[in-house]
C-alpha cells in the first residue's frame, strides 16, 4: 500500500482500540487509532502521559493485541499470524528498545547486542557492528555485565541491539531517556541515519521536542486519539503543538 504519493506503509494500523477494565472502572487507551507508518520515515509520537503512545507502540509491535482493530507490518496483518509466524515477524523484521533496556543479566553487553541475530543463527556484519558500537560509545565495556554498567550505557546496548540486525522497523520507546545530551545526540544521529541511509523504518516514542526535531514526522496522541501531527518538525513547532494541546478549552 502506499501513502503520501509514492511512499509505501511499512505498517498501518485500522482502527485500533484497546480498552482494560470494565464497566464504571473502562479505561480505553486508544481509540479508534487509524495511522499509516511510512517505509523509511522516522516518526516520533508524542502525547502526555496516559495518551496512549506506549499502547500503540506495543500493539504495532506485536507486543500486545488491541480489543479491536487491525496492525499490519507489511501486507500482514498480526492478528492472522499464527504464535510461530508471530515470533518469526518479532525477531526478523521488529526491533525493539525498551525504556527499562530489557537486557539479559547473565550476557556481556556485546552478547546482549548479538543476541536476536545469535537466535537467528545469524552471522553480524562487521562493518555495521562497528559503526553502532562507536556511535553509541561502548567498545571500552562490551565485556561487561548490565549490572556493570550505568543506566545510559544500558540503553546503549538496548540501542545497538535494536539496530545490529537491520530490521524492517524499530520501535524506540524513549531510547535517550537515561543519557545525557550529548550521547543522546548521536543516538539521534544513529537512528537518522539509519533511515536516510539504510532505509530502516524508526517509531520513536518521545517526550523531548529536541528528540522529535530529529524526526520526519510527528504524530500527537491524547486521550488515545490522534489529535494532530506536524511534518519536518523543529523544537519550537513540536512546542508549540504540545502548548496547544495543553492550553485549556475555551467557554
Amino acid at each position: 500500500m502506499t501513502i503520501s504519493g509514492e511512499k509505501t506503509a511499512a505498517a498501518r494500523v485500522r482502527g485500533l482500540t484497546k480498552t482494560y477494565g470494565k464497566g464504571d472502572a473502562l479505561v480505553r487507551a486508544l481509540d479508534d487509532v487509524t495511522l499509516d507508518l511510512a517505509a523509511g520515515e522516522f516518526t516520533a509520537i508524542m502525547g502526555p502521559s496516559g495518551s496512549g503512545k506506549s499502547t500503540l507502540m506495543h500493539c504495532c509491535a506485536a507486543l500486545d493485541t488491541a480489543t479491536s482493530g487491525e496492525v499490519f507490518i507489511g501486507d500482514r496483518e498480526l492478528g492472522n499470524l499464527k504464535d510461530k509466524e508471530l515470533t518469526r515477524l518479532r525477531r526478523d523484521e521488529i526491533g525493539f528498545v525498551f525504556q527499562s533496556f530489557n537486557l539479559v543479566p547473565t550476557l556481556t553487553a556485546q552478547e546482549n547486542i548479538l543476541l536476536p541475530q545469535s537466535i537467528a543463527r545469524r552471522k553480524p556484519e562487521p562493518a555495521w557492528f562497528d559503526t553502532i558500537v562507536d556511535t553509541v560509545g561502548i567498545r571500552d565495556r562490551l565485556g561487561h555485565r548490565p549490572n556493570q554498567l550505568s543506566g545510559g550505557q544500558q540503553q546503549r546496548v538496548a540501542v545497538a541491539r535494536a539496530l545490529v540486525s537491520r530490521p524492517t522497523i524499530v520501535f524506540a520507546d524513549e531510547p535517550t531517556g537515561n543519557l545525557d545530551s550529548q550521547s543522546g545526540a548521536e543516538v539521534l544521529e544513529l537512528l537518522r541515519r539509519s533511515a536516510d541511509e539504510h532505509g530502516q523504518t524508526i517509531v520513536m516514542v518521545t517526550h523531548d521536542p529536541v528528540a522529535a526535531s530529529y524526526t520526519d514526522r510527528v504524530v500527537f496522541l491524547a486521550d488515545g486519539r490522534i489529535v494532530d501531527e506536524l511534518r519536518d518538525p523543529d523544537r519550537d513547532g513540536v512546542l508549540a503543538v504540545m502548548a496547544h494541546m495543553s492550553a485549556p478549552a475555551k467557554g
